[in-house]
């Protein structure tokens, strides 16, 4: 297998060819040593990457990308040998409650503590911050670590404890639905309908570098946009395409989609 041409299939962005190099290696050292293999956390429009990879490679099984609860976004993808039913041993979990029980802190207040303490991004999942405590899933081999070196964000003063799976506390997720009926399936169309913007205004943020479809930053506001579909726009949330097969008696497309956040 020639490496460097299944990734060029994938990603053309030198950065991007060297996650899939690194994703790529795993796979092999799973396959090689019959053994679990995982990658760091990886962002939604990072795993899509992965994923078209192990497509390309027609890889369909003894896989999986896991954030520690349902509806994560950051995920690591573990790589499993037949005897290996999940990739519980690749992730662990913690609990940083506020000795201050009148702290406000932010995701970015507990993510800047973590990168205050040299501990890069891809080493972290998903920060779950609740009124007097944040749970935080991350790389096992930072367990120690945290439970010695982790005692404050900010100003405010930190008890760190390990915690199971099953105990964190996810906050809920507001979702609205949103029905709204669009000339064509355009993306700036789109983006206007799930935002309750004008089209002119999609446009710009569209421009801007702002909106992602399926997690992968597009620039063209007449990008096709199917059912199924991940919108985001940057600083106004995400939008999942639900239904957009029927039309109105106007002969407009009826556009259904879930807005998060």
């Amino acid at each position: 297998m020639d490496k460097a041409a299944v990734i060029a299939r994938v990603a053309s962005d030198p950065a991007d060819r060297l996650l899939l190099a690194r994703v790529l290696d795993q796979y092999e050292k799973a396959e090689r040593r019959g053994i679990p293999a995982a990658t760091v956390f990886l962002s939604p429009r990072e795993q899509a990457m992965a994923q078209a990879l192990l497509n390309t490679l027609g890889v369909r099984s003894g896989y999986v990308f896991d954030g520690g609860y349902e509806g994560a976004e950051r995920k690591l993808l573990a790589f499993l040998p037949d005897w290996a039913e999940d990739a519980a041993g690749e992730l662990a979990f913690f609990r940083a409650a506020f000795r201050d029980k009148d702290a406000v802190l932010t995701h970015r207040d507990i993510l800047g503590s973590l990168m205050g303490l040299g501990i890069t991004r891809e080493r972290v999942g998903d920060i779950l911050v609740s009124p007097h405590s944040a749970d935080v899933v991350a790389s096992p081999s930072l367990g120690e670590f945290f439970l010695r070196e982790w005692d404050s964000a900010g100003r405010t003063r930190l008890t760190v404890t390990e915690i199971g799976r099953e105990e964190l506390l996810v906050p809920e997720v507001k979702v609205t639905r949103v029905q709204d009926t669009v000339s064509s399936m355009r993306l700036d169309a789109v983006v206007s309908a799930a935002f309750s913007m004008s089209r002119g205004r999609a446009g710009e943020l569209i421009a801007a570098g702002r909106v992602s479809l399926d997690h992968t930053p597009c620039l063209k506001p007449d990008k096709p946009v199917g059912e199924g579909a991940v919108v985001t726009a940057r600083g106004f949330g995400r939008a999942v395409v639900r239904e957009c097969g029927r039309t109105s008696k106007k002969g407009r497309i009826i556009l259904v989609m879930d807005r998060y956040g």
